[in-house]
């Protein structure tokens, strides 16, 4: 069921065929994903943030998600950190989250990425729409992890972002532009959604039924929405400061999260 919900393509941007044949090839992705989340929490490195051409501003999509694993991950008793963009780090910072500028990756006992840039087989960076990031991305802790043996989850929506070079021919199978703008980049688990977010949120979710311990707390995803565009931060679709993730409007994210709660917590009838 949730992994149903968080692949909802209420934006219509062709992931569900992706989904569909991805969940017959991997039925339990998401279980599985949460099942090393909860293996390996104790201290989390939490890469989100990509940014748009042509401006580079980040995105809405990805720094609340962070934030949700961020929480749950405090919640379970572990230690987590955030590497991000400075305009994602500035717009968190009344949260009370802990940002890191330069990360050692041997420190971690875990690396999760939310909707952040994965290089495609040239060695370049690109939008849904095939145009090129020029911005320094943060796929590098992906693959120093992998090389260290540090478990690794990766959370996307469209098949340009770190980890979804676990299924970087079925990208370019169903995406538009997938040829061009498939990442490389595998984690060890992958999170596909229809928003990263929701990933992000799915993701906790799964962690919350298999350790029955209530772990989604992102009940404050509209002020983190307000705070990051108050910063600048831009809707990755509609490239506006709005109150809008891909194209969404926030009170649809809003519906979603509740949704999510009801999945977690149902009203006796």
């Amino acid at each position: 069921m949730i992994a149903h919900l968080i692949n909802t393509d209420i934006g219509n941007r062709g992931i569900t065929r992706l989904y569909l044949e991805y969940r017959r090839q991997n039925f339990n992705f998401l279980k599985n994903a949460a099942k090393i989340f909860l293996k390996n929490y104790e201290r989390t490195l939490i890469v989100t943030g990509f940014p748009i051409p042509p401006t580079m501003v980040a995105e809405t999509d990805g720094p609340p998600g962070a934030v949700a694993i961020y929480r749950a991950v405090e919640t379970l008793g572990g230690e987590a950190g955030i590497l991000t963009y400075s305009e994602i780090e500035k717009a968190l910072r009344p949260f009370e989250i802990q940002t890191i500028k330069k990360p050692q990756i041997g420190d971690y006992s875990l690396v999760i990425t939310v909707e952040t840039p994965g290089k495609t087989a040239d060695g370049k960076y690109h939008s849904m729409s095939g145009l090129e990031i020029t911005r320094e991305t943060f796929d590098w802790t992906v693959e120093e992890a992998r090389e260290l043996g540090i478990p690794t989850i990766g959370i996307g929506d469209g098949g340009n972002e770190a980890g979804m070079g676990k299924i970087h021919e079925l990208v370019k199978k169903y995406i538009p532009h997938g040829e061009k703008i498939a990442s490389v980049v595998e984690t060890d688990k992958l999170v596909l959604s229809a928003v990263s977010n929701w990933g992000a949120y799915g993701l906790v979710a799964e962690a919350s039924l298999i350790s029955n311990t209530p772990l989604l707390k992102i009940r404050d995803e509209g002020s983190i929405i307000k705070a990051l565009t108050e910063g600048g931060v831009i809707d990755g679709v509609t490239k506006k400061a709005e109150n809008s993730v891909d194209g969404i409007p926030g009170k649809i994210h809003s519906t979603i999260l509740k949704l999510f709660e009801e999945l977690l917590h149902p009203k006796s009838p």
